[in-house]
Order: structure tokens, then sequence, then C-alpha cells
């Protein structure tokens, strides 16, 4: 089921009007459980430099109230929140199910061009299946690293916990556009096949940065943003 008018699958009728609010509100039980347990929405601003390493046009995972609006289509395992189902992909490991993980990766293995956006892993954990066909391009977790062995060589025994810019907890309820800091190092990856350059990844090291600040509220009233900025 797609969520967006754009496609003309939902209509005014009180059956889809239904159909909608009971899917809405599925999404948001399961966001707040999903943020409950911890998890956090990455920041606009790290996801537009996501979208720009390979031109993405497509976003899966978040959830029907907080897929940002410019990507041209947005989904999450079989739900389509509007737009197409194929296209230069960033996935959000972290917001899916382990169903809807499967799922991406089994539609994963016939194209090249996706960005996942992950936790950093720390030490001898599983390998995840997308490393397999991957290549680690960034992780913020090493510049820790880094940073607490020059602090150990100076006699410091100072902790560097770098972590990362993310949404407040019910930013999306709330229209809270503040950063929070969290403590997860956050990492992406490609596919080993892919170039990208270092002026990608060194945009991507500034939108992660932790700041305290607010994130990206620029209204943008033309393109595939309109619908949203207009409230519609």
């Amino acid at each position: 089921m797609e969520l967006s008018k754009k496609a003309g699958v939902l209509g005014t009728s009180e059956v889809h009007a239904q159909a909608l609010i009971t899917t809405i509100r599925k999404e948001t039980k399961r966001t707040e459980e999903l943020e409950e347990a911890g998890y956090r929405s990455p920041t606009w601003a790290v996801l537009r430099t996501l979208q720009q390493i390979h031109s993405a046009t497509r976003i899966e995972g978040e959830a029907a109230m907080s897929a940002p609006p410019f990507f041209k289509s947005a989904e999450r395992g079989d739900l389509l929140f509007w737009g197409e189902k194929e296209g230069p992909t960033v996935v959000i490991w972290e917001s899916l199910s382990e169903q809807e993980k499967k799922s991406w990766l089994e539609k994963s293995s016939t194209i090249h061009k996706w960005v996942v956006w992950c936790k950093s892993k720390k030490g001898a954990e599983e390998i995840r299946s997308f490393e397999l066909s991957g290549k680690e391009i960034f992780s913020n977790y090493d510049q820790t690293k880094s940073k607490e062995e020059k602090n150990e060589m100076n006699g410091s025994k100072k902790k560097a916990h770098l972590g990362q810019s993310v949404r407040y907890r019910s930013w999306w309820k709330q229209g809270n556009i503040k950063m929070a800091v969290s403590e997860d190092h956050a990492s992406c990856w490609v596919h080993k096949d892919l170039t990208v350059t270092t002026k990608q990844i060194q945009a991507l090291l500034t939108a992660v940065r932790v700041s305290g600040g607010k994130d990206e509220c620029q209204v943008r009233l033309t393109g595939i943003e309109r619908e949203y900025w207009m409230g519609t």
C-alpha cells in the first residue's frame, strides 16, 4: 500500500481515509516502541549528504511520519510511503525490522547503487549481510579510537565519546529540529564496486559531527518538497 496521494492510490473516500488513519496509528506505535528501545532518527543534514553520494532517489527505512520529503520515494519493507520501488537507495539499517532487513537484502542482491547508514561495529561482531558485497567508507568510531590512543600517548585517560548528532526522541510529533547527541557511533557502507570521493566523505563527517545545535530547516516551495512544506 502506498500512502501518498501523488500516485493516486489513496483517494478521498472514507475507506481510503480510514486505511490511512489505521496505517499512521500502526506507524506511530511502531516508532514509539523503536525509540523506547533507543533508536534515534538521523538528522536531515546527514540524510541529504547520504543522498548525494550516489544521487539516491529512494530511502528505505524510517516511518510514514518521519521519512524526509526530499527523496522521490520512501519505503520500508512492504510498505511504500510514496513514489516508486526502484532507484538508487539510502538504507537506514537500524530502523528496519529483521524481516525488513532480510527483504531489502534480497532486493539489493541485483543492484549496486545503495548506501547503508548503520551503527559502527565495535570489535568482533557478527558480519551483517550487506558487508559481504560492500565496503565501509566512513566510521567515526575509528576516529574516536584514534583520539583516545593519542590521549593515552599524552598521559591522559580522557575518553573520546564523539558519537553523532541525531534527532530528538518524538521529534516527528513535536516538530523539533534541535539535535541531540547519541553515543552510538555511525558507519556508512556502499557497494564495493562504487567509487566515493574524499570530498563526499568529508561532507559526511561534517554532517555527523556533534554540534548541539539545530538540524536544517530550509523551506523549499519548489520541487518534490513543495507538498511537504505546504502541509498537503
